[in-house]
Parts: structure tokens; sequence; C-alpha cells
């Protein structure tokens, strides 16, 4: 006699689990992490250090407080201290990014509940959090020590305010001015390579927002070659890259839906493209972000395929 097995969905598992999900991200991230330790040497390795501490610190402790499941072994806290440490400058003092760290968890994450019902993605929040509280810190760029150790300006910033352009063979190798993370094209290209191979990410995000960006930037460069830089400047320079391989592709904060992807991807382009173009700021990939995830509620009710039969 056959047995009927009542159960609540989902009725299908998946091997790609969240303990999965981020140590495919921390790997794709170790190519940018080298390239940061590489170029930024010691600094890099003290600001890397006391975002992952005070993200995972943060984490056990609120969930202790909360009476909650302590789920450090998730490795989420880890990737979101790593996240933000590549999104900070090397100068930053370490207090600032201890402090970043405790507010990307207990603000950007816990206070909503924990992993999966945050709005915002936490990293980003919290450089968002910093760049008002401290905006001049957060702005202050130092080349790499592999070059020389004085204060310079990002190539966003050399473009929009001094009109110089940097040589593309810098850009895609890293020896710039920038966040930690985000100055070595290459090694952000070689880890998006391996999370859409592994599939844990949509490749409908990035290639949507870098696409928007490439057709965006191309049109106003057209317009006016002096003003407007190329659009492979546009791809290469800034946090573009770890924007849209890492950051906007966070299954949490991002649509669900195939359609609502694209919309997604294309709206951080257009914000992107704005800001840099017509912004007090050099660089908008953080705020586009945010932006979107702020809508991404929205998305998804307008993008919500029909039933079937209806």
């Amino acid at each position: 006699m056959n047995k009927l097995a009542i159960s609540v969905s989902p009725h299908i598992s998946s091997p790609i689990d969240t303990r999965y999900m981020m140590n495919g991200v921390l790997t794709a991230l170790i190519p940018a992490v080298l390239a940061a330790l590489y170029f930024y040497r010691l600094p890099a390795l003290l600001v890397i250090s006391s975002c992952t501490i005070s993200c995972v610190l943060t984490e056990f402790l609120m969930q202790k407080l909360r009476k909650k499941t302590v789920r450090i072994n998730d490795k989420s806290a880890l990737l979101t201290g790593v996240l933000l440490a590549l999104v900070l400058p090397p100068a930053i003092p370490l207090w600032m990014a201890f402090l970043a760290g405790v507010f990307a968890i207990a603000i950007g994450k816990e206070i909503f509940g924990g992993l999966g019902f945050n709005i915002f993605n936490p990293a980003l929040l919290a450089r968002a959090f910093l760049m008002a509280a401290f905006p001049v810190t957060l702005t202050t760029w130092s080349k790499p020590i592999t070059l020389d150790a004085v204060t310079t300006a990002t190539p966003l910033g050399l473009a929009k305010f001094e009109h110089l352009s940097t040589s593309y063979f810098e850009l895609i190798l890293g020896n710039i001015g920038g966040c930690i993370g985000e100055t070595s094209a290459i090694a952000l290209v070689v880890g998006g390579a391996f999370l859409l191979y592994k599939k844990i990410i949509d490749f409908r995000i990035p290639a949507a927002y870098i696409g928007t960006i490439i057709v965006f930037s191309g049109i106003m460069h057209l317009m006016n070659r002096e003003i407007y830089l190329s659009p492979i400047f546009n791809v290469l320079a800034g946090g573009l890259l770890v924007g849209a391989f890492f950051m906007a592709t966070d299954p949490v904060t991002s649509p669900i839906t195939s359609k609502g992807r694209w919309i997604f991807g294309a709206g951080c382009g257009v914000v992107t493209m704005i800001i840099r173009f017509w912004g007090g700021l050099p660089e908008g990939v953080m705020y586009s972000i945010l932006f979107m995830n702020a809508v991404t509620p929205l998305i998804n009710r307008m993008t919500r395929p029909k039933r079937y039969g209806l």
C-alpha cells in the first residue's frame, strides 16, 4: 500500500544552500583580496581583518542577545566583512573599519531579522554610513605601496574634476588609487567569471548593469568626447565590476524574477551614470545599488508572472 507524504513547500531541494553560496563568493573574491594585499600590503590586511572580525563578532553577539540560533558558521557575516573591506580606502583608520562592520551587521542585517530579511546590501549600507559620517576620510585615497605612498585621486576623480584620463593597462592591473578591492579589473573579472560558471549568481544583473553602462556612456562619448570618457573606461574604472558581480547580485536584496533582474541591473546602470556624469560625486555605484535595493519589492510585484490558467 502506497503512503502519501504530506509536507509544506518547498518540495524540490537543491545542493546550493546558503553556506555553499557564501563559500563560492568568498572563493571568487580571492583574486581581488590577493591583488589588494599585493598593492596595499599591511594596511589592506589590517582593514580586511578589522572588518571581518567586527562583522562576525557583532553577528554572534546580536544573535546571542536575541536568543536566536547562532549562525556564524554559514559565513554570511564573514562575506559581509570581506566585501565591506574591499570597498573602503586603504588608509582608513581601523576603528572606523571596525565601526562599519558593527553597523553592517547590527543595522544592515540583524535589525531586520537576520539573513534573508534585510532590505539593503549590508556592506554598502555601512559604507554609505561612513560616507555620511566621515566624508573626508572616505574620499582620501593613496597610491599603491608598490608605486609610492602619496595621496592621490581615483581615475574617476581625475577624469571628472581634472579632466585627466588613466590608461586602460593601469585600470586592468590595478596600479591606481581607489578602494582596496576595486582597483584591479582583471581580478574582479576572474572572480565574476567563477561565480557565473558555478551558477552562484544570475548573469542577468551584471549583464544588464554593464550593458547599460556601455550604451549610456557610449552615447554620451559620441556626443562629446572631451567631457565624457569612453565606455571601456567607465566599465574598468571605479567600483562598477565589484558592484555588478558581487554587490548587485546579492540574492536577498535583488529581484527574484528574470525580468525583474534585467530591470534591476539596467536601473543600477542608469543611476550610476547619472551620478558619474552630472552628480557631485565621481562615483555612483554604491548609491545606485542601494537605490535599486529600495525598489526591489516593487520590481518583484510588477514582474510577478501570472499563475497558470489565468
